[in-house]
């Protein structure tokens, strides 16, 4: 009796494995065809800036593959003020022979950025990028900011998947445990952060025993990532913009753009003028204080170590302070200095090229006001840098 039932069970059984089997069959086609597509359009996306390319990691992945594409990470720069000359506009038709994809939000801090680019890892071996930072987001990251920019594909690969070495993932569990978001997301994620981080060897044991089962996480992520992607082409893809290759001549290019009137800046003096001028350097010693306390400064460290290890090739860009806003409340040049001597310290430890246009640190028409929010002719200086940056030129400021 027991072999009759046995023998009667079999048929199911073959036909939940084939059934299965042809479940997995069309889900591995299907996930095929994604990244493809990913890559053939790449034209198409890499200068669109969009939230599922923000949050994903098939788009980033497409472009980091792309010979003729140079990723640039920022922030609310790379969204905020509509200008003509951004550097996704800029080089859309690959005019010198590529194209800037922007990948950022605004407020995201460098806590994020580090996140994305160690859960691309190998993708981005002997890639050049770019990395625009704020000096006010790289010193004080707002947390609502990190939250807000929260993506748990790139938070569980870099802890699951990211090539980094051990001691160089428990800061970064340390650093993303601060964070509710980062624990609220995936019970798994932040019960294995808490192993990650901890100094205790039967946690990291703990953490060992967890990697198959954030592997399997990762693969799902990963599946739905792409899955979303194809929609996203399918539903969303613009035509490819036709390459138009020309010369740029950059001192006539900088030369018009430093005549033109910027509006802000007459906005910018009618704010100053109206507020009450405080006393040159009166806040000087809070400002070094508070600058130097900044725990964004740990993060850009993190940051840089994740892009040494990934063995990418990054520029890092720095907007100048607003020096006519902060003159005016009663920061010294001297005293803002601190900042860009620090960045230009950390830039050099890991032997990274920056540009931090300290030059423009009073110049009106850089930047929107106070706001660290780049102006046309700000933006034109980018373009420079980046055009130098990815054709092997040393680039300037």
């Amino acid at each position: 009796m027991a072999g009759a039932q046995t023998t009667q069970g079999m048929p199911h059984l073959f036909s939940g494995l084939i059934a299965s089997g042809l479940v997995a069959a069309v889900l591995v086609a299907a996930g095929i065809v994604a990244v493809h597509r990913e890559h053939t359009t790449i034209a198409s996306t890499a200068p669109q800036l969009f939230p599922l390319k923000n949050q994903g990691l098939a788009f980033q992945r497409a472009a980091a593959d792309a010979s003729n594409v140079l990723p640039l990470y920022g922030s609310s720069e790379l969204t905020a003020v509509p200008v003509p000359d951004r550097a996704n506009r800029f080089f859309r038709t690959a005019p010198t022979g590529f194209q800037v994809s922007p990948v950022g939000a605004g407020g995201m801090p460098p806590l994020i950025i580090l996140q994305k680019i160690a859960a691309l890892g190998s993708d981005l071996r002997g890639k050049k990028l770019a990395i625009s930072l704020s000096p006010g987001l790289t010193a004080h990251p707002g947390r609502k900011a990190y939250e807000g920019n929260f993506s748990l594909t790139a938070a569980s690969e870099t802890v699951f998947g990211a090539p980094l070495d051990f001691k160089l993932k428990r800061q970064i569990a340390s650093r993303m445990l601060e964070s509710r978001s980062t624990r609220q997301k995936s019970p798994l994620l932040g019960f294995a952060l808490r192993r990650l981080a901890s100094h205790r060897w039967p946690d990291h044991v703990v953490f060992c025993a967890l990697w198959p089962i954030g592997k399997v996480q990762n693969a799902v992520l990963e599946m739905q990532d792409h899955f979303a992607a194809l929609v996203y082409v399918l539903r969303n893809i613009k035509p490819t913009p036709k390459q138009r290759p020309e010369v740029i001549d950059w001192p006539n290019v900088m030369a018009k753009i430093s005549a033109v009137t910027v509006t802000d800046q007459d906005e910018t003096r009618r704010s100053s003028s109206s507020a009450e001028q405080i006393t040159p350097g009166k806040r000087d010693l809070a400002f070094r204080t508070r600058m130097d306390a900044g725990s964004g400064w740990t993060d850009l460290e993190l940051l840089l170590r994740t892009l040494a290890s990934v063995h990418a090739r990054p520029l890092l860009l720095s907007m100048p302070m607003a020096g006519q806003f902060y003159d005016h409340a009663g920061v010294s040049r001297l005293a803002r200095e601190s900042y860009y001597t620090r960045l230009r310290a950390l830039a050099q430890r890991y032997h990274f090229a920056l540009i931090e246009f300290k030059g423009h640190d009073e110049d009106p028409g850089f930047l929107y006001g106070h706001q660290s929010h780049l102006t046309a002719k700000g933006w034109i200086y980018y373009d420079r840098a980046l055009d130098d940056f990815f054709h092997g030129r040393a680039p300037r400021s």
